[in-house]
């Protein structure tokens, strides 16, 4: 099949590529558009290190191609936040040490800001739940599960005030 010309909204910005149409989301997300916050782990979507959110739901970019994604609205972890700084999560994650050697986080908080648009409250079991689609191999998921409770919370104090 011959290249095709695509345009992809990533976080809010329009960008071109030309790719063959088997290459997936996250290769094009990494190597054309420079943005290497998609981890590819598996390559098969089970570690959900490449996880992004299209038109907000959390899709495995390893599994998707590029051209499927070009009326979708695609937000990576490079654009969480605009400002430059941390978002409630990503600062929670810091505070509890939710991350060792960082493959996974990008993944993690992508789903679980999915998860926090969805959800107000949350028991650790529910939370683990959620996570269950991405894999970490350093953390024993104790203080991801705080940092996403933290980050519940913190949310819920900006809400009452």
């Amino acid at each position: 099949m011959a290249a095709r010309h695509i345009t992809l909204s990533v976080n809010g910005e329009q960008l071109e590529a030309l790719v063959d149409p088997r290459r997936t989301l996250a290769d094009v997300l990494r190597e054309d558009f420079g943005l290497p916050g998609t981890k590819l782990g598996c390559e098969h979507g089970i570690c959900g290190a490449c996880t992004v959110l299209v038109n907000g739901a959390a899709v495995r970019a390893c599994l998707m191609l590029a051209i499927q994604a070009e009326d979708a609205q695609i937000e990576t972890v490079e654009g969480l936040t605009d400002t430059g700084e941390l978002t409630s999560l990503q600062d929670a994650f810091r505070r509890h040490h939710a991350l060792q050697c960082g493959f996974c986080t990008p993944g993690m908080l992508m789903s679980m800001t999915e998860y926090l648009r969805d959800t107000e409250s949350a028991t650790d079991d529910e939370i683990r739940e959620a996570l269950g689609g991405n894999i970490c191999r350093c953390t024993g998921y104790q203080g991801i599960v705080e940092a996403v409770k933290d980050a519940m919370e913190s949310r819920r104090g900006d809400s009452d005030g």
